[in-house]
């Protein structure tokens, strides 16, 4: 199944969608009710549906899960949880042989209510469109990623090789995720030297040479920074955004620039010198490019 990321990025969900989501969140709170009553409505008169839900605990659980869902399309909170909940949502629909059918006439349903929401309580024709651009792209969202998790729900039920696939993905997923989790205690662990190194270099700073120190704590400060986005980049990561390597080469570059300014003060060789100035140049050059290709992507 497609990574969240590459969904949102085929059906050009943008972070001004999200802001327009979260601006209809208290309006569309306001109409929750009236939402499920059209879609509870339409779900007790179908004949396979109506007899479904003849257990009152049941219907209760579910009609409250789909309240919960349609709060969900304004919470602004387009994360990997998000993407989950929604697979899940696919699983348990095969899992109790719900057709594919009712979850496309249910998004419908919502779909047009929020379109008669809209045409009722935005007056500017222009924020009114945009508005309802946005919603229609998260309910497509919402019904590929629950279809897709439908379908694929179904291969690992009748398909013995899609379940081998399947389990070596989910292996390699959890492998993923823990060494994730290694990569951010590796991180804090070395954001935690840094800053150690920091206050190494302030003390020197106060005891010893104030030239050298106030230049090794300028470079101690700016590794320290370059941590700081590191780990920012490794959140953003796990939360479904973009890895940016330029992050990783920001580290060298600033490494190298500390290195020279230190190397400078203490006199060393011109060759020396030479080295670290040409490894910055290169460093540079190849920071640059990664850095407007990210842009680009």
């Amino acid at each position: 199944m497609r990574s969240f990321r590459e969904i949102k990025l085929h059906y050009n969900f943008t972070v001004e969608d999200e802001k327009r989501l979260v601006s209809l969140k208290i309006l569309m709170d306001e109409h929750a009710d009236e939402a499920m009553d059209a879609l509870h409505s339409w779900i007790l008169q179908t004949k396979q549906a109506a007899a479904f839900f003849t257990d009152e605990l049941r219907k209760k659980h579910i009609f409250g899960a789909q309240k919960i869902w349609f709060a969900d399309l304004f919470s602004g909170s387009y994360d990997n949880k998000y993407y989950e909940k929604l697979i899940r949502i696919g699983q348990r629909h095969m899992r109790v042989s719900v057709d594919a059918h009712y979850m496309n006439r249910s998004v419908n349903i919502i779909r047009n209510f929020c379109i008669n929401i809209l045409s009722s309580q935005i007056e500017d024709a222009d924020e009114r469109a945009r508005l309802l651009i946005s919603i229609e792209k998260i309910l497509d969202i919402n019904l590929d990623i629950i279809t897709s998790s439908y379908i694929e729900e179904e291969l690992r039920t009748y398909s013995p090789a899609y379940r081998v696939k399947n389990a070596l993905i989910s292996f390699s997923e959890r492998f993923s995720q823990s060494m994730n989790l290694v990569l951010i205690l590796a991180l804090i662990g070395l954001t935690l030297g840094v800053v150690g190194l920091f206050v190494y270099d302030v003390r020197n700073l106060v005891t010893g040479n104030l030239e050298h120190g106030i230049i090794s704590a300028l470079g101690s400060m700016l590794i320290l920074w370059v941590m700081i986005e590191l780990m920012n980049t490794e959140i953003a990561h796990l939360k479904g955004g973009k890895f940016h390597i330029s992050v990783f080469i920001g580290v060298a570059l600033v490494t190298i620039i500390r290195e020279t300014m230190i190397a400078t003060l203490k006199h060393e060789k011109p060759e020396t010198i030479y080295y670290l100035i040409a490894a910055i140049l290169v460093i540079g050059l190849v920071y640059w490019m990664v850095k407007k290709t990210e842009e680009k992507g």
